[in-house]
Order: C-alpha cells, then structure tokens, then sequence
C-alpha cells in the first residue's frame, strides 16, 4: 500500500491512510515523490477557505519526484519522450481545456472553468493526485517538466509554489529598468517576487513584512531594505517608503500578504500613476473601505489582480532557478523538512509563521 496523508474536512487533522497503486491509463506516468511544498494554500485548504475543495484530498500541488513507471510514452514540450528513473515535477494545474472563451479569446487560461489542480481540487477518492504521499498520479495530459542539472530538488521546492506565483505577478507589473519596487509581505511569495522584480530591471527594492527572520533573508537575497510591521505603524511605513523614493512613492507595488488591509497601505506606497499589483489575496478574508477619488481615480492608479500560473510561469521559472540559483540560492528558504506523520505539525507552523518554507518528505 501507498502511505499519503489525507485530510477528510476542515479543521480535522490529517491522517496517513494507504492506497492502492493506481491502474495506469495510457500516457500517465506514476511519480515516486521527492519532496512536496506546504504552502499558505494548504493553510487555507484546512480551515475550508476554498469552497471548490471536494473533501477528502490528499494535499500537495507544488511537487518534485522521479519518473517510477511510464504508460506508453509521454514527451515534453520539445517532443523529448520522458524515461523512468528521470527528476521531475510538473504543472499542478491540470485539464485546461483550450477550447473555452477565456482560454482561446481572453487569452486567459487561469480563468478556465474547467481546469483542476493537483492537491486542490482533486479529491482523494479520485486517486493519488496530491503530493503529501508516497507516489502521486500524474494523469494524461499533465505538463511534465525535467529538472535542470544544476537544480536539485531542494533548490525547486524552495522556490514551490511561491516563485511561479511572483513571476506572473512581476510579468503582470510590468517593471521597467531603473524602477523603485515596494513588495509588501514576506512570505515565499514576497521574497521572490523581491528577487524577481531585481533581474526585471529594478534598481531599488524595499521589501515590507515580517516576522524579523523572514525580513533577514530578504535583506540576504537582495532587498535594499526592509520595513518591519511588527515595530512600525503604517503612518511610519508611508513616511519610511516615501522618504527612500524621493517622496512621490514607489513605482509598482506589490501586495503577497493576503492581508485586505493592505491594499490600502500599498495603494497610498505607489506614486501618482504608478502601478499597484495584488496577488496575495487568494482567499476571502474580508472587505476593504477605500475611497475612490483619492486613493485610485486621482492618483490615477493602475490596480492589477493577479490570479494562478500558466504553464509559462512555471517553465520559465525553472529557468530562473536554472541561470540565477547560485545568485538567488532559493533552497535557503525551507526551513524544516517534515515527514508524513508531521504534517499537521507542518501546517501549523506555516499558518504562525514559524517556517519560512516547510517541505514533506513522505519517505522520512
């Protein structure tokens, strides 16, 4: 039997079942899991946040492992056929359906109403389609990408879900060469889109945030300064980001808190005619007072939302970690490995912010 850890609702603690090895269907590969990412999402998916959730799942979207079977052949984006025994991962957004109005008018396939994802929204009953568990079933049709030599699999975890995450949100703010950049919360996403908005051609980042261990590896990994929320009020904030941006404001900002009351500091952090981009407000966690004169139509602000990854800013942040590892060395960002018996444990020192990165080893 297969060991996976499984959590049948919310706010009920995860329990390691065993399963059976899945009947393989032609082009499916079964995975033998290396390490899967824990992230704020999975925080979200115990306390039931996410209505699409169709409990019981076995959790883990962001996942690295090593090709243990392949049903026929499979073949990458090159037309490469895969080989057992080979390190990958893949696109946890599986199904997207091409054949849509936002997939093929919008050119928006993180709208598609037919996509699933991996750990999210594929319920355990439907198989191992989650990477907190010994092997995960990758189904037909699922984006499979090798690992580059020079990154291993910590080095991919660390960057998880967080890194594609930020790049849609850097691409979405279209970041100019000499910018001033402000990235408010640093979390995985943060962090990167910090790293991310430095090679788009940044000349300052100013990352706010905290807890202080989080804000020391901002500064490490190339923040210019860092602005802690636990010792300042946001009067404090504004009158730090103004004096660092010659007074008018950063350029883009970004929001990776999943704080709604963030939105209003990041707003008033922008200069007039600058950009605001949110990424970090995946689930519902309350409404937000703004005034529309002063805070957007005046200021005349440019708000972009950010929802989910395609498969190019998965590709091509494997790239990044590929070319800017050794600069950006993400790997530094996992704090604890944990095994399947500790994933409780793992979830709850993600939610306090105890762990920057917390990885499941399902073989510890």
């Amino acid at each position: 039997m297969i060991r996976a850890a499984v959590l049948e609702k919310p706010l009920e603690p995860l329990q390691v079942k065993g399963f059976p090895e899945p009947k393989m269907e032609p082009g499916s590969i079964l995975l033998k899991t290396v390490l899967s990412e824990v992230c704020g999402t999975d925080v979200h998916l115990f306390h039931g946040r996410l209505g699409e959730c169709p409990y019981p799942i076995i959790p883990g979207h962001i996942n690295v492992g090593i090709i243990e079977h392949i049903e026929g052949e499979v073949r990458d984006i090159d037309g490469v056929p895969f080989r057992t025994g080979e390190l990958v991962t893949f696109l946890d957004v599986h199904n997207t359906c091409n054949n849509c109005w936002f997939c093929l008018v919008a050119k928006a396939t993180t709208r598609c109403p037919h996509r699933k994802v991996y750990g999210i929204t594929y319920s355990a009953a439907e198989g191992l389609l989650g990477g907190w568990s010994q092997y995960i079933y990758l189904k037909p049709g699922t984006k499979i990408v090798r690992l580059p030599a020079g990154v291993s699999p910590e080095r991919f975890i660390g960057g998880g879900c967080g890194l594609p995450t930020a790049f849609h949100a850097v691409e979405r703010a279209g970041i100019f060469i000499g910018d001033s950049v402000v990235v408010q919360g640093s979390g995985p996403v943060g962090l990167s889109a910090s790293i991310l908005a430095r090679l788009a051609g940044a000349l300052q980042v100013i990352l706010v945030g905290g807890p202080r261990h989080r804000l020391e590896l901002g500064l490490a990994m190339g923040a210019d300064a860092v602005i802690n929320i636990d010792d300042t009020t946001p009067q404090e904030r504004l009158e730090r980001i103004l004096a660092l941006t010659g007074g008018r404001g950063a350029d883009v900002t970004i929001e990776a808190t999943g704080v709604p009351a963030a939105l209003k500091e990041g707003m008033a952090f922008t200069r007039d005619n600058g950009t605001y981009v949110v990424v970090g407000q995946y689930t519902d966690n309350g409404t937000l007072e703004v005034n529309p004169h002063w805070e957007i139509n005046k200021k005349h602000l440019d708000i972009r939302g950010t929802w989910g990854i395609d498969f190019s800013h998965f590709y091509r942040s494997i790239q990044v970690l590929e070319h800017y590892g050794s600069q950006y060395p993400w790997e530094r960002f996992i704090s604890r490995e944990y095994s399947l018996a500790e994933v409780n444990q793992a979830i709850q020192d993600v939610e306090a912010q105890r762990v920057i990165k917390a990885v499941i080893n399902p073989w510890a």
